[in-house]
């Protein structure tokens, strides 16, 4: 489903203020993400800082971000047990074909800026309404294997959206539970690849999810999500086991 940017209207009810948030967790990290976001942006805002509400604060300091070439969003369920929206990424896709990833995709002209790039993503890839989101904030930028920039936009959803896999992209939908991450340990996780006639054998962290092996962009981004919201450390590397001929 394609989803016009004009039809992505966002004011200050699309932010989630951490006073109205009921969960303790999810209200620190609204929070943490949300003075991130604020002191992430230098330029003075289009709004008195003094007459604007922190709403306005905090969607304007995400307008004002520039504009990466890719942006996805963090969606979290808003509930006692929060959980983290994730898809499978179809087979026959030309890039991060068969991985895990968080919904999202570049960048088009009429977005204007990362967040409508995030929610029109979102709309298209599992019919996630726009306007059922609540924005928390942003992470820092992430870089693709491909070398794209990537914005992670960090939102609360409602719990009972019934969401469709669009099967052009993306096999299935499935969720990470939130807690779980915050407390569980990675594991190695040797991925296989072959470069000028050689194979080698790359170690790097993941986290295992209803079946699911969780690891590269997506798993740096769900890494960042917790150092950001808990000062949870995780050292995020790639290190080459072997070479063979």
């Amino acid at each position: 489903m394609l989803l016009p940017t004009q039809s992505i209207s966002l004011d200050e009810l699309s932010v989630a203020v951490p006073a109205f948030i009921r969960y303790p967790t999810l209200r620190k990290l609204a929070e943490r993400i949300q003075h991130e976001t604020l002191n992430a942006v230098t330029s003075p805002s289009r709004h008195n800082a003094q007459n604007a509400s922190y709403s306005t604060r905090v969607l304007d300091s995400l307008y004002q971000t520039p504009i990466a070439d890719a942006s996805v969003l963090v969606a979290i369920t808003h509930e006692r047990h929060p959980k983290l929206l994730l898809t499978l990424r179809a087979a026959h896709m030309n890039s991060h074909a068969g991985e895990v990833s968080c919904v999202g995709g570049k960048h088009d002209e009429g977005d204007g800026n990362n967040v409508v790039t995030a929610l029109r993503e979102a709309c298209e890839e599992t019919a996630l309404p726009p306007n059922k989101v609540q924005l928390l904030g942003q992470l820092p930028i992430q870089t693709s294997k491909s070398g794209l920039s990537v914005r992670p936009i960090v939102a609360l959803i409602a719990p009972d959206l019934v969401l469709v896999p669009e099967l052009g992209e993306i096999s299935r939908i499935f969720w990470a539970d939130f807690e779980a991450l915050l407390t569980q340990p990675t594991v190695e996780y040797a991925v296989e690849y072959t470069m000028q006639d050689q194979t080698a054998t790359m170690l790097t962290p993941s986290w295992q999810v209803d079946g699911e092996t969780v690891w590269g962009l997506t798993g740096r981004v769900i890494a960042s999500l917790l150092e950001t919201g808990f000062d949870r450390q995780l050292e995020w590397y790639y290190r080459v086991q072997k070479t063979r001929l």
